[in-house]
């Protein structure tokens, strides 16, 4: 397609964003809309009017690409793993593509924002990159020489459904999570495992930046829920440190935003990995929240644009 303009659309739970963004990266218009929860047909006809509007204001055709939760399963061609359970089992790439009448790229949301900060943003120029998303639920994205590592099947960084590493005694055997068994990272390291961390030990029904703003300024009770969630990041990046040997960890979602984190973390992590010394650094987003449709907008490369 014959275009200056790449389309980046991230269709999240709760919100479909879309985005505009030119060949040096910035971006010259964006709309957002509710997700219709629950209905598939109107998520589809939600994207394809957001897409369809933004080339309208503009006055070009662009590309589009989307951030998406869950993956397209290699073996079926159907969405698996979704979150927004109402799209799991539904052809979502065809379905777009008929809606739009072009070729569309699709991305999981963790892929798009690890390419969006290896592209243009924490991680800029750097090799390996590990994008985490720590929000409502936590995922991970892999970016090798600024290109998306998906996997043979489709699941490359999604270690939010492993076990915590080196579960201490009192750990085990771990908050149940939607996924059908108990102790997984995401239970530990979302927004709502911090939350329930902290209640757990009797600190009362805070949320996640409350439990930070707190901690921050001297609140033993929140100072220990933070220092117990550090440490548990700590050995789970560790551990895929060991596996990936990544430049860089690009922190997102809400949990990003915890200053603590990127001086704490590093702290803790040499014991479990596998190395004489750790030169991978650990990042705050340069993008944040904008990573997502950023990410989905490089999903198609600069020649590819026009």
């Amino acid at each position: 397609m014959a275009s200056s303009l790449r389309i980046g659309v991230d269709l999240g739970g709760t919100k479909i964003e879309a985005a505009a963004i030119d060949r040096a990266g910035a971006v010259t218009l964006r709309r957002r809309v509710a997700t219709p929860a629950g209905d598939y047909e109107a998520t589809i006809g939600a994207v394809a009017e957001l897409v369809r509007g933004l080339e309208a204001g503009l006055g070009v055709a662009a590309t589009v690409g989307i951030g998406m939760p869950g993956a397209i399963s290699p073996a079926t061609g159907l969405v698996k793993n979704a979150n927004s359970t109402w799209l799991n089992g539904r052809p979502l790439g065809r379905d777009l593509e008929r809606a739009l009448g072009r070729a569309v790229r699709l991305a999981n949301d963790a892929n798009c924002f690890a390419l969006s900060e290896a592209a243009d943003g924490a991680a800029a120029g750097l090799g390996t990159v590990f994008g985490v998303i720590l929000g409502t639920g936590v995922g991970g994205g892999i970016a090798i020489e600024g290109r998306i590592l998906v996997g043979a099947n489709a699941i490359a960084g999604e270690w939010g459904h492993n076990p915590l590493p080196g579960p201490r005694s009192d750990e085990l055997p771990g908050p149940a999570c939607y996924c059908g068994r108990n102790g997984c990272i995401e239970t530990w390291l979302s927004g709502p495992g911090l939350a329930a961390d902290h209640r757990r030990h009797g600190g009362g029904g805070l949320d996640p930046p409350a439990i930070a703003a707190r901690g921050a300024a001297g609140d033993p009770a929140c100072r220990a829920s933070l220092e117990r969630y550090a440490e548990r990041l700590a050995r789970a990046l560790a551990s895929v440190i060991n596996v990936i040997d990544p430049d860089a960890i690009v922190l997102g979602g809400g949990m990003s935003e915890i200053a603590m984190l990127y001086e704490r973390v590093p702290q803790l992590w040499g014991p479990h990995i596998f190395s004489d010394a750790v030169t991978t650094r650990l990042l705050p987003p340069r993008w944040g929240a904008a990573s997502g449709v950023r990410g989905a907008a490089w999903l198609w490369g600069p020649e590819e644009a026009g």
